[in-house]
């Protein structure tokens, strides 16, 4: 049982905590009644409200509604004023542009150009909406006289400022030291920077607004009269400064990269004496060598007027792409060059026909101009191609039909040169009487010592003309060959004219001396200018074959001695004691040796001494061992004789000592002993 006490208290608790229950459930009944109280309130509250807005907003809405519709009109009259004040602006542009326009557009053009983009403007409103307004035909006739205010802009910018390009710079453009690897290229400035920027806004608006190609004729004509101004004003420079511009024209320099050989003398011979030699035209040779300056100019004038054509025709088709319109530049470069390179063309076919007729008149040595004009436009050639590029066949074809030109009048040059060699008449008159070197061959070996420096170019000229297989597609060693075969024909046919021209002498001393001296003057000529080593590509023996001959001849030369020496031999000589007195006829035949050894002796001194051999070490050669065989034979002769007394009188008969006759025979081939 659970004590009594504790039950109490049990029991207090609990009533104790009703009691608080009690309490707590009053306080929420009467927070409950409050809270039902403000709900009450607020939905009247709300209601009350909500009453409110729905009359504001009746009252509101129509008001709304009206603003909007007023703002809407706003707008309209705005817009519609807008309209207005534009449409009526297309209306003003023919009275607001007229100044602007009759003007020019001279000195601003960008004004200008904003006034033609009105007139356009309004030519496009009047004909998409009032086609058959007066104002239309107003505005258009502005718009053309604009249009046509632009090209005569145009056409003066460019007549203004366009210029022939100055000499200097041209070659300062073409030339170039060779020994500076790199080099600047020199920009050629056709107009200023302004002007061109001006043109190039021009051009761009006619392409886009003009409708009209006709500026497009304007720009090639006057820029084609430019480029042929330019190349002309070049070739007067040079002939009013041809030796100041050859020596300080790198360009120059460019007619002999093509083979690095020695230059040959302007007038054939070597280190030694050549007193006698003759030449051509040596009684005119002040007026020829003026005549040849002349054509030197010109012919280093035509080279460099080629290279300038080049740069010059490049540094128009930059300006031009700047310019005209992409698919209209190709026609209109060409048109711009036409002018500058049929006047080439032309002086090239000059240059052609002048060849034609010196060969006409068998002057070869006039043909050697077309060698380094010949090299120098294949050597420009791809330059041509790459600049020409784009033009018609016919502008591409003028270049390659002047080399096939020149190739073939060079060729045929050749040809006749060599037959010309063979050919030359045997004339009395025309031979040296001193047996010296013949003008026919100093000036064969002139032509072909000039050859050297155009080994290539030659070499061309003649497999342009093989009909064989091979020679369409030609090599440079194939070209060698040949024209190493076509110098071994011609010194070929000038050995065999040499051969039939000494038949002229009716001494054969004098036609050897003749002979060797040619041979031994063309054999030195081949190893002093290198010929030896072209000749040599095909016929390695040339040189050995001249030796042979030049040996021969002076074996020929020393029979005319037999006269003189057989007077010295035993023949016919009665043996004898010394001592022993001879019979009459046994002392004529030693007078009669005696005296044919002094008189043929002094027959051949004076009349050899007139004779020439210029090389000086051929002629000692000669007459050292001339000396030897007639010394010792004169001497055997006189030991022999000593000690018979075959006359009275010896100093009659033995008139030489050994040493006087080697003395007579050191005076031989010189007239001034």
């Amino acid at each position: 049982m659970i004590p009594t006490e504790d039950a109490s208290a049990r029991k207090r608790e609990i009533e104790e905590k009703l009691k608080q229950e009690q309490e707590t459930l009053s306080f929420i009944r009467e927070s409950l009644e409050k809270s039902d109280q403000l709900t009450k309130g607020m939905v009247s509250i709300l209601s009350s409200f909500e009453s409110r807005l729905m009359q504001l907003e009746n009252s509101i809405i129509p008001v709304h509604k009206q603003t909007e519709n007023l703002q809407r009109l706003q707008e309209n009259v705005d817009k519609t004023l807008s309209c207005m004040d534009h449409v009526i602006s297309y209306y003003h542009v023919a009275k607001d542009t007229d100044k602007i326009i009759r003007e020019g557009p001279a000195g601003r053009l960008e004004e200008y150009l904003s006034c033609i983009a009105k007139i356009q403007k309004a030519v496009e409103y009047f004909q998409d909406n009032n086609p058959d307004s007066p104002e239309l035909n107003t505005v258009k006739a502005r718009f053309e006289k604009g249009k046509e205010l632009l090209e005569a802009e145009f056409r003066s910018l460019l007549m203004r400022y366009s210029k022939p390009v100055p000499p200097i710079l041209i070659l300062d453009a073409i030339g170039g030291d060779e020994e500076i690897e790199v080099q600047e290229d020199v920009m050629l400035e056709h107009l200023p920077e302004v002007v061109l920027q001006d043109i190039i806004c021009i051009s761009a608006w006619l392409v886009e607004y003009g409708r009209n190609q006709d500026f497009m004729n304007v720009y090639f004509q006057v820029r084609s009269s430019q480029l042929d101004r330019s190349i002309k004003g070049l070739k007067e420079h040079f002939r009013k400064n041809s030796a100041t511009s050859a020596i300080h024209s790198p360009a120059v320099q460019a007619k002999r990269k093509e083979t690095p050989t020695k230059k040959p003398p302007k007038r054939p011979g070597f280190d030694h004496d050549l007193r006698g030699v003759k030449h051509l035209s040596d009684d005119k040779h002040g007026a020829a060598t003026g005549k040849d300056d002349a054509l030197d100019i010109e012919i280093d004038s035509y080279i460099h007027c080629i290279s300038a054509f080049v740069k010059l025709a490049q540094s128009e088709y930059a300006l031009l792409t700047e310019i005209i319109p992409e698919h209209h530049q190709k026609k209109t470069f060409d048109s711009l060059i036409q002018e500058a390179l049929d006047n080439l063309m032309l002086e090239g076919d000059n240059i052609v026909s002048a060849a034609r007729r010196a060969i006409m008149r068998h002057d070869y040595s006039a043909v050697l101009t077309i060698f380094p004009i010949l090299r120098h436009l294949k050597l420009t050639k791809p330059d041509f191609d790459v600049t020409l590029q784009g033009t018609a066949a016919s502008t591409k074809n003028k270049l390659p039909a002047l080399i096939t030109s020149m190739e073939t009048i060079g060729a045929k040059a050749l040809e006749e040169f060599a037959d010309s060699i063979k050919n030359d008449p045997d004339k009395e008159y025309n031979m040296p009487k001193d047996g010296t070197v013949h003008e026919l061959t100093s000036n064969a070996i002139l032509f072909l010592q000039q050859l050297l420096d155009f080994q290539e170019t030659a070499g061309a000229m003649l497999a342009s003309q093989e009909s064989s297989s091979s020679a369409s597609s030609y090599s440079s060693e194939f070209s060698r060959r040949l024209l190493s075969t076509y110098i071994y024909k011609v010194l070929g046919n000038l050995q065999l004219n040499l051969s039939n021209k000494a038949k002229v002498y009716e001494d054969p001393a004098l036609r050897a001396i003749f002979l060797h001296n040619n041979y031994n003057y063309i054999l030195k000529s081949l190893e002093k200018s290198e010929l030896i080593q072209l000749v040599a590509v095909t016929h390695k023996k040339v040189e050995s074959s001249y030796r042979e001959l030049i040996e021969q001849e002076i074996q020929n030369y020393q029979r005319s001695w037999l006269k003189v020496t057989e007077h010295l031999t035993e023949r016919n000589i009665p043996p004898f004691q010394p001592g022993t007195k001879l019979k009459d006829k046994e002392r004529q035949i030693i007078k009669d040796k005696f005296k044919g050894f002094n008189d043929g002796l002094e027959e051949l001194c004076k009349i050899q001494k007139g004779w020439a051999v210029p090389d000086k070490e051929q002629r000692d050669a000669i007459r050292h061992a001339q000396k030897r065989v007639v010394s010792e034979a004169y001497k055997a002769f006189l030991m022999r004789c000593a000690n018979i007394l075959f006359t009275k009188n010896p100093e009659k008969y033995h008139r030489y000592t050994p040493e006087q006759v080697e003395v007579m025979i050191d005076k031989l081939f010189d007239t001034s002993a």
